[in-house]
């Protein structure tokens, strides 16, 4: 909830739940957000679609938990979460919000231009460290952004969590991304 907490959550070890701004998830204690928003990337891009469409959003923890219902993420006996998981989360927000979300669980970076063209918004399944671009990427998927836009050879995104100004609002060369990407996401129809 504090994006310049990022940083020291994401590359010194802070403590999530020491967020000064946590209340405004919609957690109930510090110690529930704490524990949830590690898990909460596909939640922020809703919040982002929703308040694109509707010019505002519920709270962060609200639409999580709203998906954990459609089984969007489980949370196991030994205190694992997993997720989210996509076909639940379609199904969340088409009942939950009225917005059609469409699963591509094999989504070329092609693909991509077709999408956003056509005026949707993707979540897009990326590796965390796509915040930090100027490095080799590390891997691939794991982690949602919201696509928004392409041109001139960029891809136009938002990180919910972006360590810097420029990481969470970024375009990068198609180069620069592609190697970050998962080649899986969500298309949002927002309109």
């Amino acid at each position: 909830m504090s994006p310049q907490r990022i940083g020291a959550i994401a590359y010194e070890g802070a403590d999530p739940a020491d967020d000064p701004r946590w209340h405004a998830s919609g957690a109930r204690t510090r110690a529930e957000y704490g524990r949830w928003c590690r898990h909460a990337c596909g939640m922020a891009c809703l919040q982002m679609a929703l308040d694109h469409r509707d010019g505002h959003a519920p709270p962060l923890l609200e639409l999580l938990h709203g998906c954990r219902a459609y089984g969007g993420y489980v949370e196991h006996n030994d205190g694992r979460i997993k997720g989210l998981y996509y076909a639940p989360f379609a199904d969340y927000v088409r009942a939950a919000h009225g917005l059609h979300a469409e699963v591509h669980s094999h989504l070329a970076v092609a693909d991509l231009h077709g999408l956003l063209a056509d005026g949707h918004l993707v979540m897009a399944s990326v590796h965390k460290e796509i915040r930090r671009p100027e490095l080799p990427a590390p891997g691939r998927g794991g982690h949602l952004v919201l696509l928004t836009g392409h041109d001139h050879g960029l891809i136009h995104l938002h990180n919910p969590s972006g360590h810097t100004p420029g990481a969470r609002q970024a375009s990068l060369p198609i180069d620069t991304f592609e190697p970050f990407f998962g080649g899986r996401g969500i298309a949002l129809h927002t309109r």
